[in-house]
């Protein structure tokens, strides 16, 4: 149909013809205005960071190329590296022994390989840094055992160490590319493992030559996500005296005071992120694989089953990564805990725990509505516009905690400046800080960093429904609005809320940007285990590390729900 027109005439002249827009056309521009404005709200930290990178002097440099970026560029690389190789070959030999082989608990170690996701990695570091001292059960046992009485007396590696630090990121991290390989391995591996087998090859050549280029581009997708939390990360690199670039941002900035020379590194970081996701993206390149057809999964091959000692070798392989990532921070936790149960009736835990439960469902409430508005959006609207808004707007959670609150600062208190120099000028009253310096800019910084896990959520329970669901609800007379609220949402419900638990789970655990946006006064579960590992009194922020534990245990029982609900996987 042609566009509308409205006419307004008189008995001796006619106005002119005046074009109005068509109804989809408003409602293709209603649609675009959430998009617009989310995709604006996580861009402007990240132009605001350059902006002031650009327009620090050039004293900084001199300082930071002399004493700052060599040696923290060097230990960033190598940390890195070590990172990448760990959680890529534990990730991809665990998925493959539990995919590819039967041995004792297969199925029951096949979910509990997830269970080190539930520990954040500063949380693990306060953890091995105490498990492998000198005074820890590991050292001492080895002192009982040799009769060793001094620490010159033997050589034992230092925790506190890069090579230290990519331990822990490594025992926590695995699950990333442990996920994304075992899904790859189901839909193909065993398929086109077992013809290779039938033509003579063995186990061993199946997994280097076949099994391997398969799953590359999965085990790229994982560890770049690995790599982008190992930049993340503040807590576990700053308490094992590892002077990363996300440690060297918060020290330039809070012991320096220079906010421009903290720019300046936060920038160069954002550099590397975006080196990061072009190379998964080349890595990706040219690879596509088909699903199975339901044909082949119904006579899908059995496992190649193993026994004897190479059932339990197996099954030790896979053991120790939990036992690492898991068992020793969740042990050392509790054990420490039940010796301080009176910190139960502490205050300052009890406020801890509350401003993270608000925090936390503010947090999921904002970031859910806004995910909604966008895949929404895109839905609607279906033009290449909205779909680059929409991956704009999930480039937050690429963005290190640190170099968003860095970014988020500066806008948020030009936005506190402008504010209150017109209510001075108007009203002769002055607002002070209304977002920066508060505890809606965590809130707001934790939204921009977890809305693509929202967005993935909801995108995929809404593809799930029917494609024209939404027609036919507007065709029994309902509006546009009046579909979505009274037959879309309800359909969403279970997708809705996996998406407001794992925002509200990744909040509760968020320390970098937390530590460096929040008020005066307001302690998280994550902060007030922080500054207790700062004060060298880790037990007395036991209770707060295992509650956040606990929380994030939810999202891990969900998933391993899945797991075990899977049909690919008990066959």
């Amino acid at each position: 149909m042609g566009p509308a027109f409205a006419v307004s005439a008189s008995p001796m002249t006619a106005a002119p013809l005046r074009r109005v827009a068509p109804a989809h056309a408003r409602g293709q521009w209603l649609a675009l205005t959430p998009l617009s404005i989310a995709t604006a709200v996580v861009a402007a930290p990240i132009l605001a960071l350059v902006v002031i990178a650009l327009s620090g002097s050039t004293g900084d440099w001199p300082h930071l190329m002399a004493n700052v970026l060599p040696g923290a560029l060097r230990t960033t690389a190598l940390l890195l590296l070590l990172v990448a190789a760990g959680t890529a070959s534990m990730g991809v030999v665990t998925a493959w022994l539990v995919v590819g082989f039967d041995f004792p608990l297969r199925r029951t170690m096949s979910w509990a390989a997830i269970l080190p996701f539930a520990v954040p990695p500063y949380l693990a570091a306060y953890a091995f840094a105490d498990f492998f001292h000198f005074s820890g059960p590991v050292q001492s046992l080895i002192r009982d055992i040799f009769g060793f009485t001094r620490p010159s007396d033997y050589w034992f590696p230092d925790i506190r160490s890069t090579g230290g630090a990519a331990v822990v990121m490594t025992a926590v991290l695995y699950p990333y590319v442990y996920l994304t390989a075992r899904v790859v391995f189901i839909m193909q591996g065993r398929n086109i493992a077992d013809a290779a087998r039938t033509l003579g090859a063995s186990p061993w050549r199946v997994f280097t030559r076949i099994l391997l280029p398969v799953a590359r581009p999965a085990i790229a997708v994982g560890v770049t996500l690995v790599l982008m939390e190992t930049l993340n990360d503040i807590g576990a690199s700053e308490y094992l005296g590892v002077r990363t670039l996300t440690f060297s941002v918060y020290s330039t900035w809070l012991n320096r005071g220079s906010l421009q020379g903290a720019a300046q590194i936060a920038t160069l970081m954002l550099a590397l992120v975006f080196m990061l996701l072009a190379a998964e993206q080349w890595a990706r390149r040219n690879q596509r694989f088909h699903a199975a057809r339901s044909s082949q999964v119904a006579a899908r091959p059995p496992r190649q089953k193993l026994r004897g000692w190479r059932g339990w070798l197996a099954l030790i392989a896979i053991t120790l990564p939990v036992l690492a990532g898991f068992g020793i921070p969740a042990l050392f936790f509790l054990r420490y805990a039940l010796r301080r149960l009176e910190y139960l009736l502490d205050p300052a835990l009890a406020s801890a725990f509350l401003h993270s439960v608000l925090a936390a469902s503010a947090t999921a409430v904002v970031t859910v509505a806004t995910a909604l508005a966008i895949v929404y959006a895109v839905r609607m609207v279906r033009s290449r516009p909205a779909a680059m808004l929409a991956r704009i707007a999930g480039l937050g959670y690429a963005l290190p905690g640190s170099i968003l609150a860095l970014g988020l600062l500066f806008v948020l208190a030009r936005i506190d400046n402008g504010v209150d120099q017109i209510a001075r000028s108007l009203f002769g009253v002055s607002t002070g800080l209304l977002l920066s310096g508060t505890a809606a800019a965590v809130i707001l910084a934790c939204s921009i960093r977890f809305l693509t896990l929202a967005e993935g959520s909801i995108r995929a329970g809404l593809d799930k429904l029917p494609p024209h669901l939404h027609e036919a609800a507007r065709s029994l007379g309902r509006t546009r609005l009046g579909s979505a609220r009274s037959v879309v949402l309800p359909l969403m419900r279970p997708a809705i809320s996996a998406a407001a638990i794992l925002v509200f789970v990744d909040t509760v655990k968020e320390l970098s940007a937390t530590i460096l946006l929040r008020p005066f006064g307001f302690n998280t579960l994550a902060t007030y285990t922080y500054e207790n590992a700062s004060r060298g009194v880790i037990e007395d922020g036991a209770l707060a590390a295992l509650i956040i534990i606990a929380t994030a245990l939810v999202p891990v029982a969900l998933l391993s729900r899945a797991l075990i609900g899977d049909r690919d996987a008990q066959l």
